[in-house]
């Protein structure tokens, strides 16, 4: 499959011979992996930008005066720029953790010290008040959130005494747009939300939520885990003040994620993790903290994990992430075709509406996990479960579903062997008729 965009053709012939475990069979069958959601595969470069470092310029960043240790940090913060400029950013915007659920809870945790030094000290006048929440204040979510962006918001809640209120998703997946209008009013103070729902693949729109959370002055924290693989991303012009998302969802390693962020916020919250590199002057007493972003990376930093990282977004780049998501788009049209047209399986949030090659669905009669057995007798690796959003499935009726998901690296003929085994499944199991 071969679809131009401009003057660039994107081969997903040669974009597989990027990636060494789609050579590899599972019971004795070669891999499909529709599973991409949960965790990416990662390409030659990835795997060998990590341990070139590590093999040639290993040493300790921001620390020492030798020349292994100032060329580690050139790196170090050359990758940083690299995936600031992948998101539209600049470097200053870029905060190194170990995920993008560390980055949600290091954004949930300062906002919950900003309110407890305001409740401690009323007349607490410096930036970091302005994020202070008070009992009373409310805290937006949507149905559609991944846990690790609500139960951090969850537990903020229970401790500053704020509100937590959600936006309620319609029957198709989308949200409630008429009911976000209601609910994010003069005592909403954070909108958390994901840009693209991993269970739905729906495309939130952001532009919407954005405008609605200014209106009342409200910071807005974007979930970005499941739309940096897959869309152009210019997170500046999204406009939201927050972003997290993970390396290992991005052809990337794991243990490390990025939280982006406008520099007034991140100028304006104190770190939550404190110790070495993040301080200029400490005595017995105090300590003084270096500028954002790098206050808020204390201790030892995720250095090769963070090149393997910049490595990642540079081979996405070469592809062009508008040729990424012109040919996903036709994949996930063949993927959702297909499913609709296979009696007895029902998708979770079937909305015409822009999506990522994501679909979720529930088997009339059939148990996620046996039929994710099934599939996996076939070589064809997907997630079943409630993809650590329970609310979600709950409010579509089931407790678990099949989630097949899309890359860089799908062919078309992956799409067919996921529909054809899935059509077999009721059979198999003597649910259908």
């Amino acid at each position: 499959m071969s679809v131009s965009v401009g003057t660039r053709a994107f081969d997903v012939r040669t974009v597989r011979s990027d990636f060494p475990i789609l050579q590899e069979a599972v019971a004795g069958v070669p891999l499909v992996y529709l599973d991409s959601a949960a965790t990416s595969q990662k390409p030659r470069v990835v795997l060998d930008a990590e341990r070139a470092f590590l093999e040639h310029e290993n040493a300790a960043v921001h620390r020492g005066a030798h020349t292994l240790a100032a060329q580690a940090t050139e790196s170090f913060e050359d990758a940083r720029a690299a995936v600031a400029g992948f998101v539209g950013a600049e470097p200053g915007d870029i905060v190194w953790t170990s995920g993008a659920t560390a980055a949600l809870n290091l954004v949930a945790s300062a906002i919950g010290n900003a309110s407890s030094a305001a409740a401690a000290s009323p007349r607490h006048l410096d930036e970091e008040a302005r994020y202070a929440l008070s009992p009373g204040d409310e805290i937006v979510v949507t149905e559609a959130e991944h846990h690790a962006n609500l139960i951090p918001w969850q537990q903020l809640a229970a401790r500053t005494g704020a509100i937590l209120r959600h936006i309620p998703v319609h029957d198709d997946g989308t949200l409630d747009l008429a009911a976000a209008t209601e609910l994010i009013g003069s005592r909403t103070r954070v909108l958390a939300f994901a840009h693209v729902s991993n269970v739905l693949g729906i495309v939130n729109p952001v532009a919407q939520l954005v405008a609605l959370a200014k209106d009342v002055g409200a910071l807005t924290v974007l979930d970005a885990c499941q739309s940096a693989p897959h869309l152009p991303l210019d997170l500046p012009a999204l406009g939201v003040d927050l972003a997290a998302f993970s390396g290992h969802k991005l052809l990337g390693p794991y243990g490390i994620g990025v939280l982006y962020g406008r520099r007034e916020v991140l100028d304006a919250l104190a770190p939550v993790s404190t110790g070495g590199s993040m301080v200029t002057t400490v005595t017995l007493q105090r300590a003084e903290f270096v500028p954002a972003p790098h206050k808020f990376e204390a201790g030892t930093q995720p250095v090769s994990q963070a090149i393997a990282l910049a490595a990642a977004v540079r081979y996405l780049e070469g592809l062009e992430m508008s040729a990424v998501h012109e040919r996903e788009r036709l994949l996930e049209q063949r993927l959702r075709d297909g499913l609709r047209a296979i009696e007895g399986v029902r998708l979770l949030g079937d909305a015409d509406a822009e999506r990522v090659a994501l679909c979720a669905f529930d088997v009339e009669g059939v148990h996620a996990h046996d039929v994710g057995q099934v599939l996996d007798a076939r070589g064809i690796a997907v997630r079943v479960g409630h993809h650590c959003a329970q609310p979600l499935h709950r409010r579509f009726g089931v407790t678990a579903s099949v989630r097949a998901s899309a890359s860089v690296f799908t062919t078309e003929a992956e799409i067919d062997a996921l529909l054809d085994a899935v059509s077999g499944v009721r059979a198999f199991f003597g649910a259908g008729r």
